[in-house]
């Protein structure tokens, strides 16, 4: 008799699992011509993203272009003990966290502040006057926001000098690029500035989730705007937040390119440096393609890590998660 029920159940087991299939195969001939649409997408996706991975091979040779791949004298994992020999690979290390730290924490805190501003402000007028200040710089490129940033932080003519100046705060005008100590702050100040306007959007979705109700009930109970949003507008965007972090989190070592590669000079080079920078230089200026490839299968495999790490502490937290 057990015997019988278990074939019985295996039967229906694989009768569910025929049928779901059947269900899936004609769900996706329903819906051939979004399959026909996205097979462009997904070839230039195998194109550039998957087919480069060959080079990769280079990290674990002492390459050279004239010679064949066959040809190649393999090294095993020497450039990447190089890589934590030099100072300048962990300068470049270290100023590429730091910026990305910087610029991911302004970036959550401003986009959240005005979120909830907007969220709060009933003049429809106003509200859409800030959303399309704070999102036009979204638009722009770096190379323009760079030349921007340069401009308004001149010491001949830059706006920001002409203020202090004029209002008696500073004497003379400050090299704003010229100081070690700002550049970090500059980089991350012009990222909330650019970006900060499409951040806001995305909470600002999250917030129009949130039930009406709960609001109505707590002006009931008596809770001012304070206490609605800190108990019920931030709770209510938490899980979107965990998202957006956990995605930040695999792009520490993804720090702007533009910005610390045009405003960099002689006097901020020791801050300006990044890993990218870094690839830059070994690879199409000292010909090391091969150090210059370690450098950026670290980056992505740290990305990576740090991408899971993250994904893994919300699992365990009960937060919300990516997988």
């Amino acid at each position: 008799m057990k015997n019988e029920k278990t074939i019985n159940v295996s039967a229906k087991q694989t009768e569910t699992v025929l049928t779901n299939r059947k269900s899936k195969w004609k769900l996706l001939g329903k819906q051939k011509m979004l399959i026909l649409m996205s097979v462009p997408f997904v070839l230039y996706i195998i194109l550039f993203r998957y087919v480069p991975l060959w080079g990769w091979t280079m990290a674990f040779q002492r390459y050279k272009p004239n010679l064949k791949l066959n040809e190649q004298e393999v090294v095993g994992f020497k450039w990447f003990i190089q890589l934590f020999k030099e100072k300048e690979f962990l300068l470049s290390l270290r100023n590429t966290v730091a910026m990305s730290l910087i610029s991911t924490a302004l970036g959550y805190i401003t986009a959240i502040l005005i979120a909830v501003f907007l969220n709060e402000v009933r003049h429809v007028g106003i509200k859409r006057f800030v959303q399309t200040v704070s999102y036009l710089p979204h638009f722009l490129s770096w190379v323009i926001v760079t030349g921007l940033v340069a401009n308004v932080l001149s010491v001949e003519d830059g706006i920001l000098n002409n203020i202090l100046t004029g209002l008696h705060i500073v004497k003379q005008p400050i090299q704003w690029l010229a100081v070690p100590k700002y550049f970090w702050h500059i980089i991350g100040w012009t990222y909330v500035w650019k970006e900060v306007g499409w951040n806001t959007i995305v909470y600002l979705g999250a917030m129009t989730a949130i039930d009406p109700c709960l609001y109505e009930a707590a002006q009931i109970d008596g809770c001012g705007r304070l206490r609605k949003i800190w108990h019920i507008t931030l709770p209510g965007i938490k899980p979107t937040i965990i998202i957006m972090m956990i995605m930040s989190a695999g792009h520490i070592l993804d720090a702007n390119f533009e910005m610390p590669f045009f405003l960099q000079n002689g006097l901020n080079i020791d801050v300006a440096n990044t890993v990218d920078l870094y690839v830059l230089k070994y690879g199409f200026k000292l010909f090391n393609f091969s150090l210059a490839t370690a450098a950026g299968i670290f980056k992505n495999a740290v990305n990576i890590f740090l991408l899971l790490l993250a994904n893994w502490f919300a699992k365990r937290a009960g937060e919300e998660r990516l997988i």
